[in-house]
């Protein structure tokens, strides 16, 4: 695939995570679509980390998402380890069962922001478009506020910002052919 195809694609999948805050069905297209197109761009600029960061990224995110949901709902439902299943009438036992799945899924989207934000600067630095770096640091200022919610707000700013940069890479930027050997 060529640099062009894969922006578009990196630019609609970016789109669609970013929708995906209100119609989930379309954050898992959009993903699909974005790591389409963050291989082909990858192995266009000849640098494997763009998409293997991501890739990172990706896989701290569904471990985060998986092992908090289940700290969550193990201790909403008496079931499992935690500490409010053994004693599911208690309601201070409860909260810090959630808490601590909380902190979890936190801490592992901390990871994934973290390695998001250097398959963005690494794309920025090889794409020319400064906008990546920016969406990549908006990116992680947002994980970091999701604590206060606040973050949420920038996190859905930053994918919007990921898919004006996809749209806006130059094709001239992309990985030149390689010279013929002389003869």
């Amino acid at each position: 695939m060529s640099v062009e195809s894969n922006k578009t694609l990196g630019g609609v999948g970016a789109l669609l995570i970013a929708f995906g805050s209100f119609v989930p069905f379309l954050s898992i297209v959009g993903i699909i679509l974005l790591f389409i197109a963050l291989k082909g761009i990858a192995d266009a600029y000849g640098d494997s980390s763009i998409f293997s960061n991501a890739l990172y990224g990706l896989i701290f995110l569904i471990i985060g998402a998986i092992a908090g949901g289940v700290i969550v709902l193990g201790t909403i439902f008496g079931i499992g380890w935690t500490a409010a299943s053994l004693n599911f009438t208690d309601p201070f036992a409860m909260l810090t069962g959630i808490i601590v799945g909380l902190v979890v899924l936190f801490i592992f989207y901390l990871l994934s922001a973290i390695f998001f934000k250097r398959s963005f600067d690494t794309l920025a630095a090889k794409s020319g478009e400064k906008m990546f770096a920016t969406a990549g640091l908006l990116y992680l200022i947002g994980a970091i506020l999701t604590i206060v919610l606040v973050g949420l707000v920038l996190v859905l700013i930053a994918w919007i910002l990921v898919a004006v940069a996809f749209f806006s890479i130059k094709p001239t930027s992309a990985a030149a052919p390689p010279a013929p050997p002389p003869a």
